[in-house]
This record gives structure tokens, sequence and C-alpha cells, in this order.
């Protein structure tokens, strides 16, 4: 089955004095904030992305999004479409970092962390040589 490149769902911006901006994605069942418009847009997009591609990953149901006209609000919200290039996501998850845990010798670390070694870098260094990754 072929995965969908974009999603748009209408989220949901609450304004209130003195207050970040609260965006709800009433579809999803999820919510973020931002400090101003661009931020709370940009962490909605975020959150939507992220929400989704654990959906995906989990074989779960994706909701069908509320047409934006059918969105109901409060005078102090406003309903924007939001959406998401879900291959960029994917991507991003592809790559992310994890965190493993090593052994070594005492007297080989102190080497190490007198010569400022990145470990991290080293170890992928050595894994990629060993699989033969470039």
């Amino acid at each position: 089955m072929k995965k969908i490149e974009r999603y748009f769902y209408p989220a949901v911006f609450t304004y209130e004095p003195e207050q970040e901006i609260a965006v709800v994605f009433p579809d999803l069942d999820c919510a973020t904030s931002g400090i101003n418009d661009d931020d709370a847009l940009l962490s909605a997009r975020e959150l939507l992305g992220c929400v989704l591609n654990g959906l995906e990953e989990d074989g779960e149901k994706i909701p069908s999004p509320t047409p934006l006209a059918d969105v109901k609000l409060q005078q102090n919200e406003r309903a924007v479409l939001i959406d998401v290039y879900m291959p960029s996501i994917r991507m991003a998850q592809i790559n992310r970092s994890v965190s493993r845990t090593v052994t070594l010798p005492a007297w080989l670390n102190a080497l190490a962390l007198e010569h400022n070694i990145n470990f991290s870098q080293v170890l992928q260094d050595a894994l990629k040589t060993q699989l033969h990754v470039k």
C-alpha cells in the first residue's frame, strides 16, 4: 500500500491574553502551543508529523480530517489548516540518533578522554567500516 505523501488537518488556535497560543488537533486528540503565530504554526506542523508518523508505524487507522469549514470555534479561536510532508518526516526518523551503552577498559577510556576523542563519531566510523557502508 502506498503511503500518503501529504496530510492536511485542521488545528484550533486559541488566543488568551498573556498566554501562549494553544493549538489543538481535534481529530487527533493532541495539542501543542507557541509564543506567537509563527511559533504555534511550526509547533503544530512538527506535532502533526510526529503523531501521524507514529500512527503509520504502529499500523493504526489514521482518522479522516474534519473539513475546515465544519470545525466548531469559540470567539477567541481560529481554525487553521496545517499540512505536513511525510517523506521528510519519515526520513528524519530513519536518521534519528539512538543511544547505546558500550564497555571498554578504564585505561582506554582515560586515554581517549585525554585526547578529546568523540566516542560517538569513532563508533559510527568503525561500524560503517565494518559494515562496508559509506
